[in-house]
């Protein structure tokens, strides 16, 4: 198990080196950059940049090189000093920009994250064992309109109700008198108070479609000969639930926590702009309209290296779950 963990960081190395390459390639690949983009607004305020003051912003950049040239500069800087670059549009380097963005980030999407497998695989189990129930038919009704109900529809209902029957529409993650305070027990109340619509809106989808997959794979699991071979023995039917069928099934829903770092990540992005969310996803949606390449290359590079350690996380965890894995991992 051990050698195959250190195997598989081994070969994330080349896997996040041609990551960051395809990354760096994609960003340059719409017509522009970030020059051309600011002179079309300063023409649009009235102040009209000529050619040689945009050669002139394009060689103080360095967007004037090949982009393998601009690459090997960036990937010098990450190596050599954590620099992922400057950032033109907010005008500071990368790392401050992501940093003042990305701990509230982390916060909302790791609860948004708990929320859905908390969530999605007790009810998953319950769905199964009572199935063609009332309670099957409710969370059944639940789950198709969870997917189907798009994030922007149901944080604007959300914000309605809210502010009808609370007077307060919740946008943001802070109140007003809070925004710019300092860290308090009240802040923190406040911020764990406005995140409720943001973690239902955000995880909804996601707890909808695992909640469906737990319930099939449940059906599956639960009538197999060794569950009806461990209920023939007399063993209490909750042990039976847990120990058998579930243990089986959940193999597909840790098997997604690859994508679903991502996918809450990149979720919320929409969410954010309705809500008004301090998040990184409106970040890095403005810093590729504004083509800041740097800002955008390193969002979409730190998603790519998220993807690749989720997977690594999901592969140890089936390997501890399952025996059968961790008997052809001592055998790779």
């Amino acid at each position: 198990m051990l050698r195959y963990i250190v195997r598989r960081c081994l070969l994330m190395i080349p896997v996040v080196f041609v990551i960051s390459v395809i990354v760096f390639y994609i960003i340059q690949l719409p017509p522009g950059d970030f020059v051309s983009t600011y002179a079309a607004k300063m023409a649009a305020a009235g102040d009209v940049m000529t050619t040689e003051d945009m050669a002139r912003m394009r060689a103080q950049y360095g967007l004037d090189q090949p982009w393998f040239i601009q690459y090997f500069y960036w990937a010098k800087n990450i190596i050599l000093h954590f620099d992922f670059g400057y950032s033109y549009n907010f005008n500071k380097p990368v790392t401050a920009v992501i940093g003042q963005y990305l701990p509230l980030t982390l916060i909302v999407s790791l609860v948004t994250m708990a929320f859905t497998y908390l969530i999605a695989i007790p009810v998953g189990i319950y769905s199964a064992i009572k199935q063609y129930t009332v309670g099957d038919y409710i969370f059944t009704a639940i789950g198709f309109l969870g997917m189907a109900t798009p994030h922007f529809l149901l944080a604007v209902i959300l914000m309605y109700l809210s502010y009808v029957y609370l007077g307060d529409p919740m946008l943001g993650l802070f109140s007003e008198e809070h925004a710019n305070s300092a860290w308090s027990v009240a802040k923190v109340l406040d911020l764990l108070k406005h995140m409720v619509i943001p973690i239902i809106v955000i995880g909804m989808a996601s707890t909808a479609e695992l909640m469906r997959v737990m319930r099939g794979q449940m059906l599956e699991e639960i009538n197999k000969p060794n569950v009806v071979t461990a209920r023939a023995k007399g063993l209490p039917e909750m042990k039976i639930i847990l120990k058998y069928p579930t243990r089986a099934a959940i193999n597909p829903i840790i098997s997604t926590i690859g994508w679903s770092l991502t996918h809450i990540f990149t979720g919320s992005t929409i969410t954010a702009i309705v809500l008004n969310l301090p998040l990184q996803g409106p970040v890095m949606y403005n810093a590729l309209l504004a083509q800041d390449m740097y800002l955008a290359g390193t969002w979409l590079f730190f998603m790519a290296i998220l993807t690749v350690f989720g997977t690594l996380i999901s592969d140890i965890l089936l390997a501890w779950l399952d025996p059968k894995i961790r008997t052809e991992y001592r055998g790779a």
